[in-house]
């Protein structure tokens, strides 16, 4: 049960950070095949996957309900972008499409949970992290 949590932590700023390390290390094996388009396919992935935490993070500091929402939009947008990398990778055979399955996965349940979220704090009064 400990290594199930671990895979997939219920905060969603615990869960982008594990998002994000699991992108490193596509990232690296990229690296490892010293193929120009998986570098550059795989260097726009990492960008993308690694701003969604860096957005849910600045917006639990957000100084307005306003600025919380507009940096939850910016995850939300950056996890669309994400799947499109992914999506590429896979159907362009650079990285075997089972392996990034559980990414693909993962990367439709952050979209749905940061939608949640924006909806409830635009419907709320009050934002909670």
């Amino acid at each position: 049960m400990v290594a199930a949590q671990r895979r997939e932590p219920r905060d969603i700023c615990q869960r982008s950070f594990a998002y994000a390390l699991r992108a490193i290390e596509l990232y690296k094996f990229l690296q490892e095949k010293r193929d120009g388009a998986g570098w550059v396919l795989g260097k726009q992935y990492l960008r993308a996957a690694t701003s969604i935490g860096a957005n849910i993070e600045e917006a639990q500091s957000g100084e307005t309900k306003a600025d919380f929402i507009h940096k939850y939009g910016i995850a939300q947008k950056e996890t669309k972008e994400s799947h499109y990398w992914l999506r590429l990778l896979a159907d362009s055979e650079l990285v075997p499409a089972r392996r990034l399955m559980p990414l693909m996965r993962e990367t439709e349940a952050l979209y749905a949970v940061i939608t949640a979220i924006i909806r409830n704090a635009k419907q709320g009064p009050r934002v909670q992290g």
